[in-house]
Formats: C-alpha cells, sequence, structure tokens
C-alpha cells in the first residue's frame, strides 16, 4: 500500500511538471488557446476555490505559505481531488508561467493520517523548520525534486522541476515552508 502511495505521488508530480510544458507549448505553436480556458477544462479553478473545497471536505482549515519561489509565473490555478475515498484526496496547487515554461512550482497538501511515506534513499538532504519540525528535500523523478514536511495534520509537497533548482533552491523552498509559520484566527479543531 505504501509502495502505491509513493508511486502516485511521484506520478502526480511528474505529470503536474512535465504535462504543463507540454500544454504550454502546445497553446503557444498549435492552439492558441489561453491556460486559463484549458485548465478549468481538467478540473483545475481559482486557488481560492480549490482551498474552501478542501478544507469544507476535510472540515478544517489549512494555512498556505505566504511566499512562492522567486520565478515569474503568470498563472495560478488549484484542484481538489476526491478521489473517492479519503486515503488519495489531496490538494493540488499549480504555479506555471505561459512564457517561461520551465517556470513551474505545484503545492500538494493532504492529511498527515494518509500521508506519503518518504523512503530514506529518496532523501537528498533534512532541514529543520522555525517551528522545530523536519523537512525532507527528496528526489521524486529524474526532473521532479520536492521539499516534503507536516504541519499542522497536513503534508505538504513543494514540487519543482530541477531546471530550476538555481533559482528555486532547497533552501528557498525551506524559506517557503517557513512563511506558514504566521498566526491565524481561525483554530484548527483539531488542536
Amino acid at each position: 500500500m505504501k509502495k502505491i502511495l509513493v508511486l502516485t505521488m511521484a506520478i502526480i508530480c511528474i505529470l503536474a511538471n512535465q504535462g504543463t510544458s507540454e500544454k504550454v507549448f502546445a497553446n503557444a505553436n498549435n492552439v492558441n488557446r489561453p491556460l486559463e480556458e484549458i485548465y478549468p477544462e481538467i478540473g483545475y479553478k481559482t486557488v481560492e476555490e480549490a482551498v474552501k473545497e478542501f478544507e469544507h471536505h476535510f472540515k478544517r482549515d489549512l494555512k498556505l505559505p505566504l511566499r512562492l519561489p522567486s520565478l515569474s509565473f503568470t498563472h495560478h490555478f488549484g484542484r481538489f481531488t476526491d478521489a473517492e475515498g479519503t486515503i488519495n484526496d489531496h490538494l493540488e496547487l499549480e504555479f506555471i508561467s505561459d512564457i517561461e515554461p520551465q517556470n513551474h512550482y505545484t503545492l500538494f497538501v493532504r492529511p498527515i493520517e494518509h500521508k506519503i511515506p518518504i523512503k530514506d534513499k529518496r532523501i537528498v538532504k533534512r532541514y529543520k523548520l522555525k517551528n522545530g519540525q523536519e523537512a525532507k528535500f527528496i528526489h521524486v523523478s529524474v526532473s521532479i525534486q520536492a521539499l516534503v514536511f507536516e504541519r499542522d495534520h497536513w503534508q505538504y509537497m513543494l514540487c519543482i522541476p530541477k531546471s530550476v533548482l538555481k533559482k528555486a533552491t532547497p533552501e528557498v523552498l525551506v524559506q517557503i515552508a517557513n512563511s506558514i509559520d504566521y498566526p491565524s484566527e481561525k483554530k484548527n479543531p483539531l488542536e
């Protein structure tokens, strides 16, 4: 079961990051359809709408990072996946550029009780976050790396393509993870 979860998350990261580049390429040269038309057709909506669906489904609040990688993005979309049962339910936020397709950043969030286990062989480096929790910078695939950490009963996975690692270093991803550490007026019912 754990192997299936890890494989599923790896496939999602790969498809999310590589699939968009292909869509952008097709858009730019063949179809001339803007991403804001294409993405809703495959289930994406605004980040705000997707987050509301996710919170409503799990009946608890979600805090998102306040920072983004220092890459230029032209679009951002969100998608809540309700996979008939809660084990694969997750939130996916996509930040992309139709001008610079390599600029791609994906944030996945899932409940900690259905977290993706991370094998030691995938871990490139471990970091300590401001809140004392550990974050793991992992090798997801040949072209994707991610920072994975847990916070407030959620597992977060910040995915980036290796092609932008010089701009979006693991340390930058740690800063993004630390930017969740802000006061919130809403209380999580599980705390």
